[in-house]
């Protein structure tokens, strides 16, 4: 049925408005997150992990799914958001919330800084350019153990307790209600961008950037901020991973970050804001399952289950549940 204020309106408009609606697969997404909270209260810790990489993973999705801004060097900002969550514990501002918000300024400002130079550059030019920035992230990181901790990493972070009541427990509890928090609340705000005609200017970018600059779509304008905010959330989910482990290793800044990252947004599936969250739960739990059962060749293992989802799963887990569904829809 057709809103009474769109009656007569343009035929795109209900398109906007058709992609606005929340269908039941991801309702019962977040419920299914919310239900784990219950379900498996020994496994909160690995769920927060899962959760804290899947926001990851949709940062970079935001670039590289939507926007077509290749990268290798995304850790760079998850590293900085991380650090800089731990630092200002050290100069006594324990407050979680203070703590996000500091790493998303830091990791912001980065992200904004760099873009001028890595959209200048071509798609192979952007690879090279985000791992530099990313290695030179590293070695500061190494070479500055009075600040970082160097290899050691940044120990000494206390954390206080979320609203000034919820401290941080063994179990994992006050985490994952905390992180599923904050991941939904900035997953509300992206989805929103997403669905706008914001989110169509980037996907024409990435589709057709001459054809969007001639309709007049500012592209350099929609790639800086979206890399920026893309930067944002990747800081975010640093800090978040910091504040429930309250340690940051220097691994946060590192090469495999970043390559991981890759594939579990390539097994969840690029441009479709849940393949992230998929891609992490794969990703960490075949990880955590196979180095169990085979801790020589897991890496074998999860080798092979990428190039399998990459040859037979066109779109990733995501693409694969949407053909499912479209297909039992054609059988009823």
């Amino acid at each position: 049925m057709i809103p009474r204020h769109l009656l007569g309106a343009p035929p795109y408009l209900h398109a906007l408005r058709r992609r606005e609606r929340w269908g039941k697969g991801e309702i019962l997404f977040w419920l299914a997150l919310v239900a784990a909270f219950f379900v498996f209260p020994k496994n909160l810790l690995l769920g927060s992990q899962i959760l804290i990489a899947g926001l990851f993973a949709l940062s970079l999705d935001l670039i590289l799914g939507y926007a077509g801004i290749v990268t290798l060097g995304h850790a760079a900002f998850f590293g900085l958001g991380a650090y800089t969550a731990g630092l200002v514990t050290r100069v006594g501002v324990h407050d979680p919330f203070l703590g996000l918000l500091a790493a998303a300024a830091v990791a912001a400002a980065a992200g904004w800084l760099t873009s001028f130079v890595v959209l200048r550059a071509n798609d192979l030019g952007r690879l090279m350019i985000t791992l530099g920035i990313a290695m030179l992230l590293y070695e500061v990181a190494n070479r500055a153990n009075g600040l970082t901790g160097g290899v050691d990493g940044l120990q000494g972070v206390e954390v206080g307790p979320v609203l000034g009541l919820f401290r941080f427990d063994l179990l994992g509890r006050t985490a994952y209600l905390y992180v599923l928090g904050v991941t939904f609340g900035l997953f509300l705000l992206v989805r929103a961008l997403m669905v706008s005609p914001y989110g169509l200017s980037l996907r024409c970018i990435r589709e057709n950037n001459r054809r969007a600059q001639a309709i007049g779509v500012p592209i350099r304008a929609r790639l800086t901020n979206i890399y920026t905010f893309s930067a944002l959330l990747a800081g975010v989910a640093g800090a978040l991973l910091t504040q429930t482990t309250q340690f940051v290793g220097i691994d946060v800044l590192g090469f495999q970050r970043s390559a991981d990252l890759l594939i579990m947004l390539i097994v969840g599936g690029t441009a479709s804001l849940y393949g992230g969250f998929i891609g992490a739960a794969v990703f960490l739990l075949a990880q955590d399952r196979l180095a169990n059962l085979s801790p020589e060749y897991w890496l074998f293992w999860l080798g092979l289950l990428l190039i399998v989802v990459t040859l037979y799963l066109d779109g990733g887990v995501v693409g694969g549940l949407r053909r499912l569904a479209a297909w039992v829809e054609r059988r009823r």
